[in-house]
């Protein structure tokens, strides 16, 4: 009976983990508002990135608002390689970038480990 009771445990955890780092998962999406000729988003870090994809408007200035709610030290950072930023989140609750949106395009972000993802999109 134990034996029987392991091998349902194991198939459930490889069952997890194959979900986990195959399954598809939906991406969660929000364009910036704009309002007196500026733009800005905010990013809830807690347990990764939420929003994962923040839309701007290419030729609008934008600010995208990093809200710190996570202690992870995995979280403490968020780094843009394509723009050179690398921040420490927990200086304040939240952190202010500046996204250049001179021309369409993609600027992906990660924590410090490069573990949990995001990307701003200017369109």
């Amino acid at each position: 009976m134990a034996q029987i009771i392991v091998l349902i445990v194991a198939v459930a955890l490889i069952t997890g983990i194959v979900w986990w780092f195959f399954g598809k998962h939906e991406q969660s999406s929000e364009q910036a508002a704009v309002a007196n000729d500026q733009q800005t988003a905010t990013v809830v870090v807690q347990g990764g990135y939420s929003p994962e994809e923040v839309v701007l408007k290419k030729g609008i200035p934008a600010t995208v608002n990093f809200n710190m709610k996570d202690s992870t030290a995995c979280l403490s950072h968020v780094v843009f390689d394509k723009l050179g930023v690398n921040k420490d989140l927990t200086k304040q609750p939240v952190t202010s970038i500046k996204i250049p949106t001179d021309k369409a395009g993609e600027y992906n972000f990660a924590c410090g480990m490069d573990m949990f993802h995001g990307k701003v999109v200017v369109k």
